[in-house]
């Protein structure tokens, strides 16, 4: 397979990272808007399959000729979710196979934005699977860890587990730290700023999709090997516009471990307007508040030395098993930042993020998973993909949760 993946910060690093001890993979390319960033994404892997490039992913016709130039079996779009619809619509008019982690940005509702919706995730990408199914080609869109596996965990339980599924929550948490900082977010600001300040996304049975007021339904989770209890909240998410789709199930909502000190920084964000996306001027330039914030903080590549701790990604599911009694189980992937630095030299996050789509492109490439227009990883048998995670060096497991609490029951898949 021929890939180009466009983004050589923490993600597409470790894509590029992930790939390169793969077969399948014939050649990929590393492409940047600044050339000596995939040139080191390049030279770390030390693989004559890879290549670096550049590319500005705001410009259409900049990622229209990059696509001609380098002719991919795929484009891969490893940048924060601004640049989804220039990469998307350019590998569209250019009849190349799409793949991403994050979906079209949604647009809050005019007049009541925390209670109904106005463009959700991914509503700009939906709309235009028809012109894909024609072209014969496939977006297989949020495929990360969250969206990602968290899709493919509702998927299984939803096949293999459940006869009814009442609610799924994705939950996310970490007991990650960064040692001499106070506040270094170990993924995009951009991206964490907006999920975490949108109003959050919910669906039920019989309502459909509606909003909430940021950080609603606050609760302690209780994340498992070690992570411990962490308070979560409702964000903006892709699963909850995706699962809905192939998943039945009476309610889908994302609940994301941000814990009391990272919700108060947030809340100071956006009461200071350091949220805004609109450029303000700055004697006589134009700036972006939130984006001179990503530029002030450190870039979380490179932040691995200096963490400690573990991440979870995982998908609680509530209802009644196979044989019609109630159960509850939490499926989930944990990463060690010790060990995804001692084996990738990536740190967590970015390495569990980076590992999905590059399974996908595996079992694209094997037709185990065939796509056809506009799709999401809840359109595919989940078990393929699952099988896959532990020849390439991680697991997933799943924790009881049918007793009151939270069980210490933890079966090992």
């Amino acid at each position: 397979m021929k890939a180009l993946v466009i983004g050589a910060g923490g993600v597409g690093r470790a894509i590029a990272n992930i790939a390169s001890r793969r077969p399948f993979i014939t050649s990929m390319v590393i492409a940047d808007r600044h050339l000596s960033r995939a040139e080191e994404a390049v030279a770390r892997v030390k693989d004559p399959r890879f290549s670096a490039a550049e590319v500005n992913a705001a410009e259409l016709e900049d990622i229209r000729a990059l696509i001609r130039k380098a002719n991919p079996d795929i484009v891969i779009n490893a940048v924060d979710p601004r640049f989804v619809m220039p990469i998307f619509l350019a590998c569209e008019i250019e009849n190349t196979n799409y793949m991403d982690m994050a979906m079209s940005l949604s647009r809050p509702h005019p007049h009541y934005p925390n209670s109904e919706t106005g463009v959700k995730l991914g509503d700009e990408q939906f709309a235009r699977d028809w012109n894909w199914c024609e072209r014969g080609i496939y977006a297989l869109v949020g495929m990360g860890i969250e969206p990602g596996m968290s899709d493919v965990f509702a998927k299984y339980a939803s096949d293999h587990l459940f006869s009814r599924i009442d609610e799924v929550t994705i939950l996310d948490g970490s007991n990650l730290v960064v040692e001499g900082a106070d506040f270094a977010p170990s993924f995009s600001i951009w991206t964490t700023i907006e999920e975490c300040l949108n109003p959050p996304l919910v669906w039920e049975d019989g309502r459909g999709w509606f909003t909430t007021e940021p950080f609603s339904e606050l609760e302690v989770f209780d994340f498992p090997e070690g992570i411990g209890p962490v308070e979560c909240v409702n964000v903006e998410h892709e699963e909850v516009v995706l699962i809905p789709q192939k998943v039945d199930a009476k309610k889908v909502n994302f609940k994301y471990g941000l814990g009391a000190q990272f919700i108060t920084t947030l809340k100071t964000i956006h009461m200071l307007g350091m949220d805004r996306k609109e450029t303000v001027e700055v004697q006589g330039h134009p700036v972006s508040p939130r984006d001179l914030l990503a530029a002030s903080l450190p870039d979380p590549a490179t932040l691995g030395e200096r963490m400690r701790g573990k991440t979870c990604a995982g998908t609680l599911v509530k209802g009644l098993d196979k044989s019609g009694k109630p159960y509850a189980c939490y499926m989930y992937n944990v990463v060690d930042n010790e060990w995804s630095m001692a084996n990738y030299g990536d740190q967590a996050v970015v390495w569990q993020t980076a590992i999905n789509p590059v399974i996908a492109m595996e079992l694209l490439h094997k037709g185990t998973w065939k796509p056809e227009g506009v799709n999401g990883p809840e359109w595919f048998d989940a078990k393929p993909f699952l099988d896959l995670l532990e020849e390439y060096g991680t697991s997933w497991h799943i924790r009881d949760e049918s007793t009151a609490g939270i069980s210490v029951a933890e079966l090992t898949v």
